[in-house]
């Protein structure tokens, strides 16, 4: 039963019905007129109907909202990136199916909290976001601009800078539109794989801060993505498990398959899901700059990864199906076009 437990053992309620929320894009106002500059395909129509099949608990979305190769599925015209990213994020959310969207860009750089406000400010009250943490917390390491290691990070997982660079602008900036934190561990040398009491002392007083930090926003889900497949143990689970934090499925090729992942959010059950599906394993650890060049204009499926589907959907309907909640965010490295893929685990999770 254990090795079921986010299949079809887990009794399937009947789904919240999710038109209210599938509709939001009739009468969402806009946060800034300026957005009208970019509009939803009138395309994306089509896809309402199986938003609604969803349940209710169930978030999907892109890794960002910048791609011009979206023309027709998320956009109603062609626009270059810039455009995009300034202001393609209020017709992004008016689509049915995408309700959530992992802001990447903080890990390489903190966001202010007018920068935050600014973006919350394109989309209504039921959208949620999924931001990453910045690696100058998340990182042991130091790096160049090669992202090769120069020396050991002083700030690695330190509360204060945890809270103060992210936590606090996050809350401040986005408010009620907060979905998960995400805290994504790089991968870490070679001493402190084999030698983790310091990684988890380190990670137990990070998580402690932010729970604290989060104490009247109960509803914010903490989430700990590793990059190092020796770290998949029981003092994760009891790291996490001692902080109501949760585990973060990141599915590239650093990463064991998902199945081989699941054991983790067994092990911390009941809880959410949060899942990053970055990579298309067929590229290997490294592959995204190939992934890049093979998927570009990142419009069609063009490395399609059906198995990771098939149990992510299992997944999914086990996890909703309890009552969870489930984040499920994907990039065009995954199968060559995130919104295509979004349609078609969509499908298999309504299936």
């Amino acid at each position: 039963m254990q090795d079921d437990l986010f299949g079809d053992l887990i009794p399937q309620p009947v789904a919240k019905s999710r038109a209210k929320a599938a509709s939001r894009a009739d009468s969402a106002p806009s946060g800034n007129p300026d957005t009208a500059k970019v509009l939803l395909a009138p395309a994306a129509e089509a896809w309402r109907e199986l938003a609604q099949r969803l349940p209710a608990q169930l978030r999907f979305g892109g890794s960002t909202w910048s791609y011009p190769g979206w023309h027709g599925l998320v956009w109603d015209g062609s626009y270059d990136p810039g455009t995009l990213s300034k202001f393609g994020l209020e017709a992004y959310h008016r689509h049915p199916l995408l309700r959530t969207v992992c802001v990447d860009r903080t890990f390489w750089r903190p966001l202010t909290v007018s920068q935050y406000a600014a973006y919350a400010r394109q989309v209504d009250e039921a959208f949620r976001f999924v931001v990453k943490c910045p690696a100058t917390v998340t990182d042991a390491q130091l790096r160049g601009e090669e992202g090769k290691a120069r020396e050991l990070n002083p700030h690695f997982l330190d509360p204060r800078l945890a809270i103060e660079h992210f936590v606090q602008p996050t809350l401040a900036g986005l408010g009620t539109k907060l979905g998960v934190l995400v805290f994504q561990l790089s991968p870490l040398p070679w001493g402190m794989i084999h030698r983790p009491a310091s990684l988890w002392n380190r990670l137990d007083q990070m998580l402690a801060a932010v729970r604290d930090a989060l104490a009247a926003h109960p509803s914010v889900i903490v989430a700990v993505e590793v990059r190092d497949p020796e770290l998949l143990g029981q003092a994760l689970v009891d790291t996490l498990r001692a902080h109501g934090a949760t585990f973060c499925l990141g599915l590239h090729g650093k990463m064991p398959p998902i199945e081989e992942q699941l054991p983790v959010l067994r092990a911390l059950w009941p809880g959410p899901l949060v899942c990053r599906w970055n990579l298309n394993r067929i590229f290997g650890a490294y592959g995204y700059a190939d992934a890049q060049k093979k998927h570009d204009p990142f419009n069609a499926i063009v490395s399609e990864d059906l198995h990771t589907r098939t149990v992510l959907a299992r997944t999914i309907r086990g996890i909703t199906g309890a009552g969870q909640p489930a984040y499920v965010t994907i990039s065009n490295d995954a199968e060559g076009c995130a919104p295509l893929s979004i349609q078609m685990l969509a499908q298999a999770v309504a299936a």
